[in-house]
């Protein structure tokens, strides 16, 4: 019997499998993001799922975004991405309840996030009803206490050895009614510190790292802690970027100041030691 729990291997495409055991209440492809995997948000035995793949590997759709790795690279990038799941069990990652080895590919499932994706396309930042707009304009305490735990999640993969990589605000799923957040699609994550051999990386210029951008430079732990700290600082200025409107105390802002220092000699050397002096800043 068709199961995405408890399946293990299959010989179809998994879009078909996907089909046959679960009503799709959502896809993602081509329509709505550019990297060429196809997921879908279904419903399965009473369960809400998530489950990603890393599409097909033929030509794009007509019209469609050429996606910016192969169907090979985008395997290679779920596989890592099991790699984390398995290696950090933390509230704000989804869990992976299974992986689905297919012709095509491994189908990754996860429990499905509850909440709105933060992250919307640049014409929509505007709107004042969208996820966007409303996250950066929460309460105070709620916003903080949110930034806790993408920090705390941080301090924990740091500890499984892993350093952020194309982490933005399209990766963060808030439920406005818990509140609470959850993180998702962290495959481009590296195990341990390693050299940009890209140049310009994968990610949000918003959010990146000069280390990001530069051919030969060493990406480690400062990097995640650059990372996280434009975040922070993009949406406790309530979108302004100013120290002036800044929703936390002195001693917050001053520990996210340090971390979005352009020299990664100049941030906190650790993700833990950019959580000490966060942390300690308090709620005053």
């Amino acid at each position: 019997m068709a199961n995405l729990t408890g399946t293990s291997d299959i010989d179809q495409d998994p879009a078909r499998y996907v089909q046959q055991c679960s009503t799709i209440l959502r896809e993602f492809n081509h329509l709505s993001q550019d990297s060429g995997n196809v997921s879908w948000l279904v419903e399965s035995n009473g369960q809400r799922l998530f489950v990603k793949t890393a599409g097909t590997s033929g030509p794009p759709a007509p019209g469609a975004p050429v996606p910016y790795l192969d169907h090979a690279g985008r395997v290679r990038l779920l596989r890592n991405a099991i790699d984390l799941a398995r290696s950090c069990d933390h509230h704000a990652l989804p869990a992976l309840l299974n992986v689905i080895e297919s012709p095509s590919g491994p189908a990754l499932i996860y429990e499905a996030a509850t909440g709105d994706l933060v992250g919307v396309r640049s014409e929509e930042r505007r709107n004042p009803t969208s996820p966007y707009q409303r996250f950066a304009h929460l309460p105070a305490h709620v916003l903080l206490g949110l930034f806790d735990t993408l920090v705390d999640l941080h301090v924990a993969l740091a500890a499984a050895g892993w350093v952020a990589g194309d982490l933005y605000d399209g990766c963060l799923i808030v439920d406005f009614q818990a509140p609470a957040l959850r993180v998702i699609d962290l495959d481009s994550y590296r195990r341990g510190a390693t050299t940009n051999e890209m140049g310009r990386m994968f990610g949000s210029t918003r959010f990146m790292a000069p280390e990001e951008f530069e051919l030969g430079a060493e990406l480690d732990e400062r990097t995640t802690v650059f990372t996280l700290g434009r975040i922070i600082w993009h949406f406790a200025t309530r979108l302004t970027e100013k120290r002036a409107e800044f929703c936390g105390p002195d001693g917050a802002a001053e520990a996210v100041e340090r971390a979005c220092q352009p020299s990664p000699a100049d941030r906190p050397a650790s993700v833990t030691d950019f959580a000490t002096s966060w942390f300690a800043a308090g709620r005053d």
